[in-house]
C-alpha cells in the first residue's frame, strides 16, 4: 500500500458557527467564502472536489458556481462525520481510497498546500497525512489557539512522523516548533476507522479531534510546508482574507 491513485477532496460546511455565523456564505469580492476554497481544491488538481453541506442554501450557492454536492445531517457531531457520510454516499463500493479533508474556512489555502498532505501516504505504515509550517512569530509559541505539532524533521526533510499535537508549548528545548495545519488525507479505511472511534480522553482535554487517532494507535505523518493559510473564525478574520484575495 503506498500513495493513494484514486483521492477526493471533501470540504465539509455549514451554517453554525458562534463567532462569525453563516461562516461558508461570508462575501469575499462577490462570491461566498466557500466558493473560494471550492476553488483552492479544484486548482489543487489532486482528483474530484465534494462540498459536504449540511444546509440547502450552502448547496445552492455551490451548486451556483459549479461545484459538485452532497447534502448531509446538520446534526453529525464533527467536520470528520461530515465528510465520511459524503465520500459514503457517492462512493459506497469505495474507488476513492484516500480522502483529503479540507476545511471550508480557509479561503486563502495554497492549492500546493492542498497536494503536500498526500506525500506522507507514500509511507505504507501511514494512516493520515497532515501539514505543518515553522512558527516563526515568538507569540505564537505561547498562544493556545496555534495548535503544535511534536514531530522531530530533520534539517532538510520534508516529511515526518507526528509524536504528538498539543496547545501547549512543545517540545522543551532548542530548536524549532510546528504550528499544525488543519489539513488531513486519511486513507480511505483510516477514515472508517477513525470516526467510528470514541472520543479520546486527550482528544477531549486538549480539544484536539487527532489525538483521538493517536490515542488509537493510528500513525499520521506531518509534510512541512512553507505557508499558514488564513484561518477565517472572526470578522477580523474575514477583512484580512478580503485583503489578501483582493483583485490585482
Amino acid at each position: 500500500m503506498t500513495r493513494p491513485h484514486n483521492p477526493v477532496i471533501v470540504i465539509p460546511a455549514r451554517l453554525a458557527a458562534t463567532r462569525l455565523p453563516d461562516k461558508p456564505l461570508a462575501d469575499i469580492h462577490g462570491e461566498p467564502m466557500i466558493v473560494h476554497v471550492w476553488r483552492r481544491a479544484v486548482e489543487a488538481a489532486i482528483g474530484p472536489v465534494l462540498v459536504a453541506a449540511a444546509e440547502d442554501v450552502i448547496a445552492d450557492a455551490v451548486r451556483a458556481a459549479g461545484g459538485e454536492v452532497v447534502l448531509t445531517d446538520p446534526a453529525l457531531p464533527s467536520g470528520s462525520d461530515r465528510v465520511y457520510r459524503a465520500v459514503e454516499t457517492i462512493d459506497p463500493g469505495g474507488a476513492h481510497d484516500a480522502v483529503v479533508n479540507l476545511q471550508g474556512d480557509l479561503p486563502t489555502i495554497d492549492p500546493e498546500s492542498v497536494r503536500a498532505c498526500l506525500a506522507p501516504l507514500d509511507d505504507a505504515d501511514v494512516d493520515i497525512g497532515t501539514l505543518v509550517t515553522e512558527i516563526t512569530r515568538p507569540e505564537e509559541r505561547e498562544d493556545p489557539n496555534v495548535v503544535k505539532a511534536v514531530a522531530g524533521l530533520a534539517p532538510g526533510t520534508r516529511v515526518g512522523r507526528a509524536l504528538y499535537f498539543t496547545r501547549a508549548t512543545a517540545p522543551w528545548g532548542e530548536g524549532p516548533l510546528y504550528h499544525h495545519i488543519g489539513l488531513y488525507a486519511f486513507r480511505r479505511a483510516a477514515l472508517a476507522r477513525f470516526v467510528g472511534l470514541p472520543r479520546g480522553i486527550l482528544e477531549q482535554r486538549e480539544r484536539l479531534e487527532q489525538l483521538r487517532a493517536l490515542e488509537a494507535g493510528m500513525r499520521i505523518d506531518v509534510a512541512r510546508v512553507d505557508t499558514v493559510p488564513l484561518g477565517v473564525d472572526t470578522p477580523a478574520d474575514l477583512d484580512r482574507a478580503r485583503a489578501v484575495l483582493a483583485p490585482r
